[in-house]
């Protein structure tokens, strides 16, 4: 049975991951860290299982920031792969920490690979890394040749680490690669992300929970896919014969401001209503366009995005009115009708 650990295993792409790996027989190891609550709510359902007779999903406290941590974790699972998809990963945060965005971003992947290269150079080292590289380096698609113009310190962090990737593998024959991730979204998207602040938005108005969203930059364009589909590029990638560097994206770009219009159409709603443009929301340097060329990944990896834009904000806004519901129901302890039942009448066609 092959064995992976993942960093951020309690995130979007980490459970994503996690679901994929033991689809396909793994045994999977994660890395949380400790802290007065639990946070492991989107892979409950994996590891509590009660239905499967053996457990093949295990969780160590470690931090990215600790080394001592890191090593002895890698020597106790001794894995076969390593996905470090954990940092500190809110472009607008890393303006105000930008210190702890760079150490664990950057000085993370660094203290990971130094555990590979001592404890077992045979280990795949898959690096998170990030479009946000880019930044304002073109406005036309981007690709592995794109030259790095990071504008923020978790953009810059990001650089570092790919960087640091790549130099492990000429330098030492690690296989290491970096998966240049564009904007991937899903139901478990944080909530302070942009994507899922709007579908939220969108359904708790819809339900009278709440009444005007705050926003930034309403014209940064991106190029928005499913995390469920790009978890699955990171895996072709450690299952190459040898490691290389790929872009994941879509191939399209969206405004926010047609997110705004898709999201609050599906439930009856203009967004000209209820979205209001809020200084704070503004980046210091922001990043207009980004937009992928994902041709090297179709051609070598045979990997395409299954589930697109509009499909994608659908599945956030169902998810999420049904979140809305239920904290509808919380505080009207039931209410005189049942809002599940005329779910369906919310969302537009």
């Amino acid at each position: 049975m092959p064995t992976a650990l993942i960093t951020g295993i309690t995130g979007q792409d980490g459970s994503y991951l996690c679901e994929l790996l033991l689809s396909q027989g793994y045994e999977v190891h994660g890395i949380i860290r400790r802290s007065s609550s639990f946070n492991t709510g989107r892979i409950d359902h994996l590891y509590q299982d009660l239905h499967e007779p053996q457990v093949r999903v295990h969780l160590h406290y470690g931090d990215l920031g600790d080394g001592t941590s890191l090593r002895r974790i890698v020597t106790r699972v001794m894995p076969d792969e390593i996905y470090n998809l954990g940092a500190q990963s809110h472009v607008r945060v890393s303006f105000d920490q930008p210190e702890f965005t760079a150490d664990v971003g950057g000085l993370g992947a660094l203290r990971l690979l130094e555990c590979v290269r001592d404890v077992n150079p045979k280990i795949r080292f898959y690096q998170a890394s990030s479009s946000e590289m880019f930044g304002n380096a073109t406005r036309g698609p981007i690709n592995e040749q794109t030259p790095f113009e990071p504008r923020s310190p978790y953009a810059a962090a990001k650089v570092f680490a790919y960087h640091v990737a790549r130099n492990y593998r000429e330098a030492y024959g690690l296989f290491a690669v970096n998966g240049i991730l564009f904007n991937h979204e899903s139901p478990r998207r944080g909530e302070t992300f942009v994507t899922r602040k709007v579908t939220r938005a969108a359904a708790r108005i819809k339900v009278g929970l709440q009444q005007d969203l705050y926003l930034g930059n309403l014209e940064a364009k991106r190029d928005w896919g499913y995390a469920g589909d790009f978890v699955q590029a990171m895996h072709l990638m450690m299952k190459r014969p040898a490691p290389d560097d790929f872009v994941i994206g879509t191939g399209e770009t969206h405004s926010v401001r047609e997110l705004c219009e898709v999201a609050f159409g599906l439930v009856g709603r203009d967004y000209r209503d209820c979205v209001k443009i809020d200084p704070r929301y503004l980046r210091p340097t922001e990043v207009d366009v980004l937009l992928a060329d994902p041709s090297k990944a179709e051609r070598e990896l045979g990997w395409r995005p299954a589930v697109r834009f509009p499909e994608l904000i659908r599945m956030m806004v169902e998810s999420d009115l049904d979140l809305a519901e239920r904290e509808y129901h919380a505080r009207t302890k039931g209410g005189s009708e049942s809002l599940s039942a005329t779910r369906g009448a919310h969302l537009q066609p």
